[in-house]
């Protein structure tokens, strides 16, 4: 599943464009590179949002193309 896509379809952020532009900001880190909102995601991977001062990661746990919105928090977990 794409970058972007990921993080709207898990809630981690609201709409795709602005997943989308966050990622071409160089504000979203897989594994600790910055990646662009094309890049593929798999279980397992690391995501780190950089939110101003503050960052956020979280640890891919599946990639479901739809979830009902009580089910996105299963799709990842918070280090």
């Amino acid at each position: 599943m794409r970058l972007d896509k990921y993080l709207k379809v898990s809630r981690i952020i609201k709409r795709r464009t602005v997943a989308n532009e966050a990622c071409d900001a160089g504000r979203v880190l897989v594994n600790g590179k910055p990646s662009k909102a094309g890049t593929v995601i798999k279980p397992g991977d690391q995501i780190e949002i950089l939110f101003g001062t503050k960052s956020y990661r979280v640890e891919v746990l599946n990639t479901n193309e739809t979830v009902k919105k009580d089910e996105a928090k299963d799709m990842y977990k918070e280090i």
